[in-house]
Parts: structure tokens; C-alpha cells; sequence
């Protein structure tokens, strides 16, 4: 089976780090992802160079979006900052070729309904302009999160399927996150395809810590909790590229995707 692997580099010199690990693709921030101060290009050619040099080399690239972005809050003071955010890596992430823009799903406040972190994530999804596939992604923690569940990702997907820009919005699923958050790895990739009908994107990760335990702590393949055959099966299964976010550099990040490649 031929799925693209990955991973995730610093943003200096996507196409050095992709060469270093023999990747077709790679992820990466564009700026501070815990800051407000919006995207920076740290690519010595600028957006334009990076395009052009990725385009050259063959590598697909993604853009992760800041942690910070919380576009279903109640909190004026974080969503409008976010959607803000929001658009500008949208902007960013196309100028540069991405395939897309990987988002976190946010959480509501302890006290809020979650239908209104829904609805705003309609109104976000209404007011950016997306120029390329906006992927939300599943997250591990807190009882409040939009995607930590597969029924507030169900809730998330209803509130968006009415805007007009909804083809344009896909799902990025992450199995640490998946695992840590309580959800059966083994149906997983079934489960999310019957709610949104897609999976355009797989992070693959084993996960530090125990099933349902809400713990976003990453490990590199076989040395976390997450069972290898379940964590192959959930690539095989997606079918669609693949980004590591393991601990370490090109060396470990080249052994993760053997131990992986051997599995699938």
C-alpha cells in the first residue's frame, strides 16, 4: 500500500528537512503557534521561494495553525483574535502551495452549551475566506472540547454542513489524540468517515499515556500505550498522507516511518 509519510519540522527549511527524512511531505508552523502576532515566513526565499522550491522538489507541505486558535469559545476576547488568526494562516498557508490548514477544534467554557461553540464554528467557517482545505482535527483533553468526542465532532460537522464553503473543510485525525481522548481506535476511522465523510489527513502518534486519559503527550512509534497493530490499521484504513509528530529529529522520525511502512 502507497501512502505518503511525513512529518512535522521546523519551518526554516521545509524542503532541507524533507530531504533529510525522504519525505514527500511536511508539516509546520508559520510563526509562534502560542503568539498572536500572525504568520512569519522563516524560508530564506520568502512564500514565493518556498512555493517554488517545494514545487520543484515534489513536496507536498501543510500548515499547522497556532495552538491558540479557539474559533468556538464564548469569549470575545479569544474568537475574535482567533478567526482573525484564523484567516491570516489561511492566506499564508495558500501563498506557499499548502495543501492545508490544520486547526484545532477548540472548547467552550466550562459552564457554556456546547451548541454554541458549534454555531460558531459555523459563523467562523462563514467569515473566512478559505483558499484552501481548512482541516479540522480531533484533540485529546477537557470535557468541554468541540472534538475531543465523536458526538461534539458530529455537532461541529451538522453546525458547518450549512455554509457554503463546507467542501472546503475537511478532517485531520490525529491517534494519540484520538487514543488519549477516549476513543476506540479500532472503529475510529469508521466512526469519523460516517460523521464527515472524509479523513484528508492522518497524524500518526503513539501516545505517552493511558487510553482516555486526556493527555496530549506524544511518543515515538512503539514506546507509547497505543497497541502497533491498531496504530497501522489506522493508517491502512484512512489511506490518506500521513504527518509523524514524534519526539526527535531526522533520525528518529526516518525510524518511525520504517517501523510504520513495515506494518502497513
Amino acid at each position: 500500500m502507497s501512502i505518503s509519510i511525513g512529518a512535522h519540522v521546523d519551518q526554516t527549511d521545509p524542503i532541507a528537512e524533507a530531504r533529510a527524512r525522504q519525505a514527500p511531505l511536511v508539516q509546520f508552523f508559520l510563526g509562534d503557534p502560542q503568539g498572536y502576532k500572525g504568520p512569519e515566513f522563516a524560508y530564506a526565499g520568502g512564500a514565493e521561494g518556498l512555493r517554488a522550491d517545494a514545487e520543484a522538489a515534489g513536496i507536498d507541505l501543510y500548515v499547522h495553525a497556532p495552538y491558540i486558535v479557539n474559533v468556538a469559545t464564548t469569549n470575545n476576547r479569544i474568537r475574535i483574535p482567533s478567526r482573525k488568526l484564523l484567516q491570516q494562516h489561511v492566506d499564508a498557508a495558500a501563498s506557499i502551495g499548502a495543501k492545508g490548514l490544520i486547526v484545532h477544534g477548540g472548547h467552550v467554557n466550562k459552564d457554556d452549551d456546547p451548541a454554541k461553540g458549534f454555531d460558531n464554528w459555523r459563523k467562523a467557517v462563514e467569515a473566512t475566506d478559505l483558499k484552501l482545505p481548512l482541516l479540522i482535527e480531533n484533540t485529546a483533553g477537557g470535557d468541554n472540547a468541540m472534538t475531543r468526542y465523536l458526538e461534539r465532532i458530529a455537532g461541529v460537522w451538522e453546525a458547518i454542513s450549512t455554509t457554503e464553503q463546507f467542501d472546503m473543510v475537511g478532517f485531520c485525525l490525529d491517534t494519540c489524540h484520538a487514543h488519549a481522548g477516549g476513543n476506540d481506535l479500532q472503529t475510529v476511522v469508521d466512526d469519523v468517515r460516517r460523521i464527515t465523510g472524509r479523513i484528508d489527513l492522518v497524524h500518526c502518534n503513539d501516545s505517552r499515556d493511558d487510553f482516555d486519559s486526556g493527555a496530549d503527550r506524544h511518543a515515538n512509534f512503539g514506546h507509547g500505550r497505543i497497541d502497533p497493530e491498531l496504530l497501522a490499521t489506522v493508517v491502512r484504513d484512512a489511506g490518506a498522507p500521513v504527518v509523524c509528530e514524534t519526539p526527535g529529529g531526522a533520525e528518529e522520525h526516518r525510524a518511525d516511518f520504517d517501523w510504520l511502512r513495515e506494518r502497513i
